[in-house]
């Protein structure tokens, strides 16, 4: 896919939604000695989408692992649509669309692995990182060059607003 399709499929989207382990993380689990998970996520792409968020775009996370870190980090994000503890992922996603109204067609996806496969395939603009399961790569729209929990998404949140024409815009504030 060329550059200018990754742009008219990213200007396109009314609603970016996140997959949490390899996306907002770089995948990995760290048990405690209590058998706690932690998880660790990228500044950068916090204030990615929030900068996205500023510009009218509706984020979402839809993950199969269901972890009360997530719901901290979706709540100092903003991030308002929240599914966890879905294998299939198809009925959050159903949900999602329900209450914001918008098509499948208006919705970006960030996945890595063979479950995220069926949102994938069915969003306007499909995206994974350089580590993602290779059937997942051979279906996305676009793979970013950023690894996942080290910039992808940020990437891919400035690539929706660049493609909007919002990107000066939401990142003004920083310039005055």
């Amino acid at each position: 896919m060329t550059p200018l399709e990754h742009m008219t499929r990213a200007a396109r989207v009314k609603v970016m939604i996140f997959d949490v382990d390899g996306i907002l993380t770089d995948g990995s689990l760290t048990y405690g000695p209590d058998g706690e998970v932690t998880k660790t996520f990228n500044v950068l792409d916090g204030l990615g989408i929030q900068l996205l968020q500023k510009t009218g775009v509706i984020t979402a996370i839809i993950s199969a692992r269901k972890s009360p870190i997530v719901l901290a980090r979706a709540r100092d994000l903003g991030i308002n649509h929240v599914w966890q503890g879905h294998h299939d992922k198809r009925v959050a996603f159903a949900e999602l669309l329900e209450q914001t109204g918008f098509t499948a067609e208006q919705c970006g996806y960030i996945g890595d692995d063979v479950i995220d496969l069926p949102l994938l395939t069915k969003v306007g603009f499909a995206v994974t990182v350089p580590t993602g399961h290779p059937e997942v790569q051979h279906r996305a729209h676009y793979v970013t060059k950023a690894g996942g929990g080290r910039g992808a998404v940020r990437e891919v949140c400035d690539m929706v607003m660049r493609a909007q024409g919002t990107y000066e815009q939401a990142l003004s504030p920083y310039f005055a």
